[in-house]
């Protein structure tokens, strides 16, 4: 049989390096073939972890996982079948693991968000890989009941404005109190630019309880105001927070507030007319584009 020789530099050394080289996770092409070179070889899992600069428990699992019914290993075949592998969609973390979905389940009954979440798991289990979940994660599971593992009443925990995402209909919108509201983008540029002051964005942060905290930010400065919103946040208290707090401040500083489609600012009309300023709607669904409030 055919040998290659090992030597100090030998034929299956010095792998061109590639955007999944040895300090990948995944194996690449040109590592494979030479696990194919070394196998033929009769060298040992260890020498040619050694060669490629990879475990030999990573070389014995590539060869167990991909050797044919003929007992030999091929590294086309072997490449080809992990990268089906990584395109087919994968089952989310949270399915089956009772434990995790438990713990996760107390802290949203809290009134934790699935960011908050993701990051305390990071901190309490830092060794434990098998306790740690992305918020997107989170989100997946809750959206996706039919994959997902958590109750379903968990979504309403959720920090967002809507509790489900809900198909496109018709005529979702037909009794839309935004109906004839200054759309987001009729705003001005010098809204988008933030070279002049008193452009506003404003959002509301609802707590566990059913209590919410109104806030707007300048998006020229960042300088944020909090409404007090004592019992409950419907239109008429919103806005009769907002026009409180900022009918304080200089005509030139109530150029423009935006605000999403929440039921909160139904009253906008008023806003308007007290204020004497222009208020500014997102798109349905896009809370990113208040990208101000949302930073801060």
């Amino acid at each position: 049989m055919m040998t290659v020789d090992m030597g100090p530099v030998g034929g299956l050394s010095d792998p061109a390096p590639t955007a999944e080289g040895p300090e990948g996770r995944a194996l690449n092409l040109a590592e494979r073939g030479m696990i194919q070179m070394g196998l033929r070889s009769g060298l040992s899992y260890a020498r040619i972890g050694e060669v490629i600069g990879r475990d030999r428990s990573v070389v014995w699992r590539e060869a167990k996982r991909n050797t044919g019914a003929d007992g030999v290993y091929y590294a086309s075949v072997a490449h080809t079948k992990a990268h089906q592998a990584r395109r087919r969609p994968k089952a989310l973390k949270l399915v089956g693991d009772e434990a995790l979905c438990r713990l996760i389940g107390v802290w949203m009954d809290d009134g934790w968000s699935p960011k908050l979440i993701s990051a305390m798991l990071a901190f309490y289990f830092p060794d434990d890989q098998t306790m740690q979940v992305s918020h997107e994660t989170i989100y997946q599971a809750l959206y996706v009941q039919s994959r997902g593992s958590l109750r379903a009443d968990l979504a309403e925990k959720l920090s967002l404005k809507r509790k489900q995402r809900v198909p496109h209909a018709g005529d979702r919108h037909k009794n839309s109190p935004y109906k004839e509201a200054f759309k987001i983008s009729e705003r001005p540029a010098e809204v988008q630019d933030r070279a002049v002051p008193g452009h506003w964005e404003g959002d509301l942060i609802i707590g566990c309880d059913g209590t919410a905290i109104g806030t707007l930010v300048e998006r020229s400065t960042r300088f944020t105001i909090l409404l007090h919103l004592p019992g409950d946040h419907t239109a008429d208290t919103v806005a009769a927070a907002m026009i409180r707090e900022m009918g304080k401040l200089p005509d030139h500083l109530r150029r423009s507030i935006t605000w999403d489609r929440g039921t909160e600012l139904a009253a906008y009309a008023r806003i308007q007319t007290a204020l004497d300023t222009t208020l500014y709607f997102c798109d349905p669904h896009s809370p990113w584009q208040r990208g101000s409030n949302e930073n801060t």
